[in-house]
């Protein structure tokens, strides 16, 4: 009977016989090597040891750096979690500003009009324009028939809208915008600055400038120089005034040029004789508001890159 060629597995068990044997052989011989001739035995398994040391250094510096890995991520997430959990401090209003009802100034020794070579009101395609400054500004006023006794909030534009009529004109003069007190008082609402029985929150002046493509910064070099300065580089100004020929509580008006005298040019939302006076610099410096806070009381104003506007009506409220 003819014999069958050994399977694969007894052919893979002697293969795995052989190698243990080997091992077992290489061991033993290594042992007596070891015992026998120890510098042989050094030479053979240096290189061993060596591998065996620089893995052992490798893991220990991997371990070490994943332990520091660990450590900064875990300080990370309590710093972070500190922040996320701590208490946020309480948003604070915004004061309440001065009382802008319109009214009678404290000083009435009102300066007389300019000759209408320095400045004059002029009515182009039926929109007012005050001549003579830095640019030509959209006049507006506040006791016009035409918005005078239309809401501002729950108040009167006639009665409180120095600030939307103010800014009403900057935005006018100096941007592409079609506005009037009206729009300007509705849009003021919509967005938080009207001051109930007080006219405007102060942020009104940075927050409108902001929302319609213009740059408002404060202006704290309160000199004639630099107020004259100023306007001769062709920015209009906004003033929030005090007590005196202006108002007797608060109001803005604008600053839109100097004279060849020296004199400087206003835009007072509450009366066109004002605006078509001349004004020391000196008066309307020691005029400005005593208020301080979000830039006040008086304002650069001056065009910049458009920016996207915040909601805007166009229609009349």
């Amino acid at each position: 009977m003819k014999r069958q060629p050994p399977s694969n597995h007894k052919k893979r068990n002697i293969v795995l016989v052989v190698l243990l044997a080997l091992l077992c052989i290489g061991g033993v011989e290594l042992a007596a090597c070891r015992y026998f001739a120890p510098e042989q035995y050094e030479l053979i398994t240096a290189p061993v040891r060596r591998a065996a040391a620089a893995a052992a250094g490798a893991c220990r510096s991997a371990a070490e750096s994943a332990a520091a890995l660990l450590e900064g991520a875990a300080g990370q997430l309590q710093t972070a979690w500190a922040e996320f959990t701590a208490p946020k401090p309480e948003p604070q209003p915004e004061p309440e500003p001065e009382n802008q009802m319109a009214g009678e100034p404290t000083l009435t020794d009102v300066l007389p009009v300019s000759d209408p070579a320095v400045t004059e009101l002029v009515l182009t395609e039926g929109q007012q324009f005050l001549t003579g400054g830095s640019t030509d500004i959209v006049y507006f006023c506040q006791g016009d028939e035409a918005w005078s006794s239309l809401p501002y909030g729950s108040d009167k534009i006639g009665g409180y809208g120095c600030g939307p009529t103010a800014m009403a004109m900057a935005v006018a003069s100096l941007t592409d915008t079609q506005t009037d007190p009206a729009l300007m008082s509705q849009w003021a609402v919509e967005h938080g600055y009207w001051a109930r029985k007080s006219g405007s929150y102060l942020s009104i002046v940075e927050g409108t400038a902001r929302a319609f493509g213009l740059q408002a910064e404060s202006f704290v070099e309160r000199t004639p120089e630099a107020l004259l300065d100023e306007l001769l580089s062709g920015k209009l100004m906004v003033a929030l005034m005090g007590p005196g020929h202006f108002t007797n509580r608060g109001h803005f008006i604008l600053l839109r040029g100097v004279t060849l005298s020296g004199e400087v040019l206003v835009a007072d939302p509450n009366s066109p004789e004002r605006s078509l006076s001349v004004w020391d610099p000196q008066i309307i410096l020691d005029e400005l508001s005593t208020s301080t806070h979000n830039g006040a009381p008086l304002w650069s104003l001056y065009t910049e890159e458009p920016l996207l506007e915040e909601s805007y009506s166009s229609q009349t409220p």
